[in-house]
This record gives structure tokens, sequence and C-alpha cells, in this order.
């Protein structure tokens, strides 16, 4: 003899998760595909593949050495927290000055001695990184120094106007003087 059991239907809500449960994991599958493009354009730029940044500012000579400069992100500077606003910028080398230089620094503003000389590079000679403070005080003609550090112990600077280094930056810093 069978036992036949019966059993309740299935309450509203549930008839609904079982009828749509499949069409949202199809949603959980698409949504990302979406952020691929940009995810795939960070990659190139963060390989190198793309060049040194989003924004190329020229070759500077400094002394007997030159490097090309660039904006990482052609944007605003980006708060880091109460160390205040920082702006990335890339680098390299010339190829006959690799050998030869020891360290680069960036800073907005002249330096006052060797050992306030700004943000060090990080990276292949190839591909540097540095990050920068900008304070808000910062009045938008200001110069951004670089400072080369030879083997030889020999030092060398040059400047260029920020506005040639990083027009977002200079439209950030006007922008601060008038709300200021």
């Amino acid at each position: 003899m069978s036992r036949a059991t019966t059993t309740d239907a299935p309450s509203a809500s549930r008839r609904l998760w079982l009828k749509w449960r499949f069409h949202l994991n199809i949603l959980l599958i698409l949504i990302p595909l979406g952020f691929m493009p940009r995810y795939f354009a960070d990659q190139a730029l963060f390989k190198g593949e793309a060049g040194l940044g989003e924004r190329e500012a020229g070759v500077v000579a400094v002394g007997p050495w030159s490097l090309r400069l660039a904006e990482f992100r052609a944007s605003a500077p980006r708060q880091e927290g109460p160390a205040g606003y920082f702006k990335s910028f890339s680098a390299a080398l010339c190829n006959h000055c690799i050998g030869e230089v020891k360290a680069t620094y960036l800073r907005v503003g002249k330096p006052r001695s060797l050992r306030a000389a700004g943000s060090i590079f990080f990276g292949s000679p190839y591909s540097m990184g540095a990050s920068v403070p900008v304070p808000a005080k910062t009045r938008p003609n200001a110069e951004l120094w670089i400072t080369m550090e030879g083997w030889d112990g020999s030092v060398h600077q040059a400047s260029i106007p920020l506005s040639q280094a990083s027009p977002a930056t200079v439209a950030w810093l006007q922008a601060q003087v008038g709300s200021r």
C-alpha cells in the first residue's frame, strides 16, 4: 500500500524565485561584463602598453640628462586622507642616462635642498612613477621641479610650468582659489 502525501502549493514569493532565478543569474554574469572595457584600459595603462600615462607633458632636459614626463591620470589631484591632495606622474629616463642617474625626484615648487627634493620616482627607468603632494594653497602659476642625482654625486635641477605638466591640476587649483 502506498502512502501518498500531499504538499502545499509554494507561496507566491517562492514561485517568483523559482521562475526568475535563472534570469537573475544571467544578470550576475552580464553586469561585470559592462565594466570590462574600463578594466582592460586600466591594465594597458598600468603595464605601459598605452604609453607612460594618459597625457604626455614632453621631454624635459635636466642638466646632461633628460626624461619623458607624463600625467598618469589626466584628472584633478585626489585626496589621500589627512595627508592632503596628491597627483601621480610617470617618467622614463633617456637611454644613455639610465646607468648614470641614481635618483629622480619631483616636487611642486622649488626645493630648498636635496633633503627636500620631493617625491622620489620608483620603478624601472623605462617607466617610473611618483605621487606628488599638491597643497591646496598652491598658486596656479607654480612650477614642477625635477631633481636628478647622479652616481658621481652631481645634482641637476629643471622645472616646467605646472600648466604644461598638468592642465587638470591647474584648473583644480583655480577652482580652489575661487572657492576661498
